[in-house]
């Protein structure tokens, strides 16, 4: 039975990726070496980092004057490296959801944090609008995506201060005015590679302004300078990751990635709306297209559980909601297939018809 890969993350890769990858693990480069022992200064692997910077800077149009650059920890290590180089005396913050709670919990511990807005009261089930950011904050940060709630900010914020912004489950999703931003970071189990390396683009003239010391691995400049070489890099995740660039060159970049995205999005949706048994949870205008959560209606709670078990037994992998918040989610990452959407709901409307 065919398998469809809704799961947040790690999630599913296109068979592109995978193909390569695992060519890779066996034969890397022609050396006769595994892509998972070879040394990452030897030329044919910087010549692997050195096209996948490149092409994320094609690809996302990224302007001089900023530097791509790979680093370890996860997108939750930014969430202090952040602070750490940019936040002299104080942040804003938007709070909508628990990645973005935490990130302004690490901020705190290097100064001020002025939480412009949030929803943590409607349970983060909307995109909070109309907050003002004070001009003189060092930077205002945001989570663009967030996964566990099904919120997503689809546009480039307009403000008079630097920015940043967490991606990691919507980057490559839509074309981004990179221009706007100081630092994007992405952990790249979304939409980009396996888990283990995370995507930094930094404009260069943001840094240097914090009279703190900085340990050497938690200076952006350090990786800047090294080319993202300071240390050993993870060497198959970015090998993977080039694999994924070179696969959405083929499907005409990220702006018919976004096509295909909101097509995907869009028929799941309206099945959610007209099915008697679901309900969408999140405000209709700040719905993500990578995450789509629902629930049960309420007269038909009860059959939450046999309907993960239907669903299941259709071949339907990780559309069971997150912990904190339960009922479904389906992440819809841009290597989802348009087929799987379909597949999912034809399991919906069988399970409306039994019912």
């Amino acid at each position: 039975m065919k398998k469809h890969n809704f799961s947040a993350g790690p999630s599913i890769l296109s068979e592109f990726t995978i193909k390569n990858t695992a060519a890779a693990v066996e034969n890397f480069a022609g050396m006769g070496l595994s892509i998972l022992e070879i040394s990452h200064r030897s030329k044919e692997f910087v010549a692997v980092s050195d096209e996948a910077r490149a092409m994320i800077k094609t690809l996302l149009d990224v302007p001089s004057g900023y530097e791509v650059v790979f680093l370890g920890g996860g997108a939750s290590l930014q969430f202090c490296m952040v602070p750490y180089n940019l936040l002299a005396k104080k942040a804003a913050y938007l709070d909508t959801g628990t990645w973005a709670s935490n990130a302004i919990k690490e901020a705190k511990l290097f100064g001020e944090v002025d939480v412009v807005a949030s929803s943590k009261e409607a349970n983060y089930t909307y995109i909070p609008k109309g907050y003002t950011i004070p001009e003189d904050v060092d930077y205002f940060h945001f989570t663009s995506n967030n996964t566990i709630y099904g919120t997503e900010i689809r546009y480039d914020p307009v403000v008079k201060v630097r920015m940043a912004c967490d991606m990691s489950s919507d980057i490559f999703s839509r074309p981004v005015d990179v221009s706007k931003y100081d630092i994007i970071y992405a952990g790249a189990q979304k939409n980009l590679a396996p888990a283990g390396v995370t995507l930094i683009i930094v404009r260069e003239e943001a840094l240097g302004h914090v009279e703190r010391a900085i340990p050497t691995m938690l200076d952006y400049r350090t990786h800047i300078k090294k080319e993202s070489m300071f240390n050993t890099p993870p060497v198959l995740p970015i090998y993977s990751a080039l694999q994924t660039l070179k696969w959405y060159k083929e499907q005409g970049g990220v702006e018919a990635i976004e096509k295909m995205n909101l097509d995907k999005a869009a028929i799941l949706y309206d099945e959610i709306d007209r099915n008697k048994l679901f309900r969408g949870t999140v405000a209709i205008e700040d719905r993500s297209i990578m995450n789509v959560c629902f629930i049960m209606n309420d007269e038909y709670k009860e059959l939450e559980a046999d309907f993960a078990s239907f669903a299941a037994a259709a071949g339907m992998v990780g559309i069971k909601g997150h912990r904190s918040v339960g009922g479904f989610r389906a992440s819809l990452y841009n290597a989802m297939p348009k087929s799987s959407v379909e597949a999912l709901i034809t399991c919906m409307k069988e399970f409306e018809k039994q019912h």
